[in-house]
């Protein structure tokens, strides 16, 4: 029935903030932007970041309203060619890291960061066995 996932969608408080992290801190290339909402733009992916307003009017009505108040339910993960550098990077532009580079023992070497509204990202690479 499903195939593939074309768009991750985050709910934001703070969208000019979270722009500016996925824009410039992330380095994702923006292709949409309007007063509620900003698109961006990975390979074959999609991350949308919605304000809680365009939000409600896109996804709810009156008897079915949708809440956007919580914490993370999710983490978004994501491969990268060297954790660590990837990690460093990060690092120096100011990402708060959950957890530094570890090597897992389902065969990934991961860490784990937060944008500005709480939501989980993983970088992650396999690890070769010599």
């Amino acid at each position: 029935m499903f195939h593939k996932i074309d768009a991750t969608v985050l709910f934001v408080q703070d969208l000019s903030k979270s722009i500016e992290f996925y824009r410039d801190t992330l380095e994702l290339s923006l292709v949409f932007q309007d007063a509620g909402s900003a698109t961006f733009k990975m390979e074959n992916q999609y991350i949308l970041l919605l304000a809680p307003s365009t939000a409600t009017n896109l996804l709810s009505d009156e008897a079915n309203p949708v809440k956007i108040e919580g914490s993370a339910r999710f983490l978004l993960a994501t491969g990268v060619e060297n954790v660590d550098a990837t990690y460093e990077t990060l690092k120096s532009r100011g990402v708060t890291f959950l957890k530094p580079p570890i090597s897992q023992p389902w065969g990934l070497r991961t860490a784990h960061f937060t944008d500005p509204e709480g939501n989980i990202w993983e970088i992650n690479q396999s690890i070769e066995e010599n």
